[in-house]
């Protein structure tokens, strides 16, 4: 049996550690071989590997990004993509495809299987938190405490100067980094893209911070939008998924609040520094049990699935399932954090 494993879409802390596990619990119980495919689906897509063994794997448990490179390439918007895919996973000699992503790979992945019959396993990678079915995406975890850190040391120099500090996260439709991190930071306004912002309210929650004699600390994920705007974008390209690039919304926001306050206001965008770095233990656990699980979905020929953490367990549950919607927000958990604005 011989498995190929591919990690797709942005980096994230963690994937190191599925590889690792995937590798040496299916070397090690079921005797398979292991194919590496680089830079997401662009690896089938062009018949690009690497050898993929127990010493490959060795010491790169805490390491971020991903052995394997990523991309967002999108085979099924190639030309014979899906032959292309077919054809070199033969050529390798590939049973079966463990894809290591988020919504579009495992998008990808579904469609292959349900339409083209290319035996799949995914496992859910996002820092998004974004994926339906699972409780938590590895990444999430680390993404949320290097946000929290940095909103730690903006307050000190936010109260310094007493001046407004806007910390931009990531979150493209979905705020959990930002509605995790802006509580664990004690952030007094947290917006996220599930609940459109009201710009009067958010200044008036920056003055009355102010009367207090605290300088206000703002999170706004990248797709947070105002109640009478549109999203913010960086550009206008897009990416072989559709997806344009967000950015711009925290310098924009901070622009207004100057503006209507007369108070001084700054931006951070952590942007990448999300996504870098080792990932933390929780992330590393996780990943762990995901890459476990998911080979023993393959020696079950359980073709399909996603492997998911629901609670404490790890379960399967269709990949077209877990894509189908974003798992976004609860109205009632962003209500909570309200009690901390102003």
């Amino acid at each position: 049996m011989r498995v190929g494993v591919l990690t797709g879409g942005g980096d994230c802390p963690g994937l190191n550690a599925v590889i690792r596990a995937v590798v040496r619990k299916g070397v090690q119980e079921y005797g398979y071989d292991f194919t590496g495919f680089r830079d997401g689906w662009r690896g089938p897509l062009e018949g690009r590997t690497v050898p993929l063994d127990i010493p490959a794997v060795r010491g790169i448990l805490p390491r971020g990004g991903t052995i394997l490179g990523s991309s967002r390439t999108n085979p099924l918007q190639a030309e014979d993509g899906v032959r292309r895919v077919r054809e070199n996973l033969a050529e390798q000699r590939v049973d079966a495809l463990i894809a290591i992503g988020g919504e579009d790979t495992l998008g990808v992945a579904a469609t292959l299987y349900e339409e083209h019959g290319v035996p799949c396993v995914g496992v859910p990678k996002t820092i998004d938190n974004d994926l339906s079915g699972t409780d938590y995406t590895f990444g999430f975890d680390t993404a949320v405490n290097i946000a929290t850190e940095a909103i730690d040391r903006l307050h000190t120099t936010a109260e310094s100067h007493m001046r407004v500090l806007v910390c931009e996260v990531m979150g493209r439709h979905a705020g959990w980094i930002a509605l995790h991190s802006g509580l664990a930071g004690g952030a007094n306004v947290i917006l996220i893209p599930e609940h459109r912002f009201d710009l009067e309210e958010v200044c008036g929650w920056i003055t009355s911070r102010f009367e207090a004699a605290y300088a206000p600390i703002v999170v706004v994920a990248e797709g947070a939008m105002p109640s009478d705007g549109e999203m913010v974008l960086k550009d206008e390209s897009h990416d072989s998924f559709g997806h344009v690039r967000l950015s711009g919304v925290g310098e924009w926001l901070a622009k207004q609040i100057e503006k209507r306050t007369g108070k001084e206001a700054r931006t951070t965008v952590l942007g990448h520094v999300q996504r870098g770095g080792t990932p933390s233990a929780f992330d590393r656990w996780l990943a762990t049990r995901f890459g476990l699980h998911a080979i023993d979905c393959v020696h079950d020929g359980d073709y399909g699935k996603m492997v998911a953490l629901q609670g404490t367990r790890i379960v399967r549950i269709p990949i077209s399932e877990a894509t189908a919607e974003l798992k976004t927000v609860d109205p009632e958990l962003y209500a909570e954090a309200g009690v901390f604005f102003g």
